[in-house]
């Protein structure tokens, strides 16, 4: 039997971007996608990296636009349990991929959401050394809030998890979080800013003044 692989890099980029009218990956910043901008970070990790989409002409598209690096990989969302063909959830790009996962035998997954670009690979890296030990490892800051789409996920469970949230239809990603999991909490304000001082790490772009932000925050 194959060994466990522990840790693999999955980013979500099947979400509809309504706001921009394209796909968010593909909008330059710096003068290149959002997307290559996360993979050039991740790729120093020497991890294998997979991006769920939602469908095939997603992938051709970005395929088109894009000159991604030949090891990057695609999973498509996978509606065994989820038949709503209008609906693009998260928690879908989670169980599809969670999914293939655990067929290549991966132990937990750094998931991330494709609109947070401009990650810190010292973020990175204190997020994996982090989750050594645990289950899963979620930012969190001092109010209690989560950042649940940079965060590090056991790959079974989640998977399990995933496709039981989508059978009950209840697809808040803080419900993906079990309890019952061994986590750690890496405090956003005490671990994370100073390694990242206007925390660009968790910066999402969901509009054009997102844009307008991330590059005055950016150092």
């Amino acid at each position: 039997m194959e060994s466990q692989k522990a840790l693999v890099i999955l980013i979500l980029i099947g979400g509809k971007s309504t706001r921009f009218g394209t796909e968010k990956a593909a909008i330059e910043i710096f003068g290149k996608p959002l997307i290559l901008h996360q993979i050039d970070t991740l790729y120093k990790f020497d991890q294998d990296i997979f991006l769920v989409a939602h469908s095939e002409e997603q992938i051709f598209n970005y395929r088109k636009e894009i000159e991604f690096p030949k090891e990057i990989n695609f999973f498509l969302d996978d509606r065994e349990v989820f038949n709503h063909h209008k609906i693009f959830k998260p928690m879908l790009g989670i169980y599809s991929g969670f999914k293939e996962l655990l067929k290549l035998n991966f132990e937990k997954a750094f998931l991330l959401s494709c609109d947070i670009p401009l990650i810190k690979s010292a973020v990175v890296e204190l997020m994996i050394n982090e989750s050594k030990g645990y289950d899963c490892c979620i930012p969190r800051w001092n109010n209690g809030f989560l950042e649940p789409f940079f965060a590090i996920y056991p790959v079974e469970k989640g998977f399990y998890r995933a496709k039981e949230i989508l059978t009950n239809e209840n697809y808040g990603l803080y419900n993906f979080i079990d309890k019952s999991w061994k986590i750690n909490y890496v405090s956003v304000e005490k671990s994370i800013q100073p390694l990242d001082h206007n925390l660009v790490s968790l910066i999402n772009i969901n509009g054009p003044i997102d844009i307008a932000k991330l590059v005055t925050q950016f150092e």
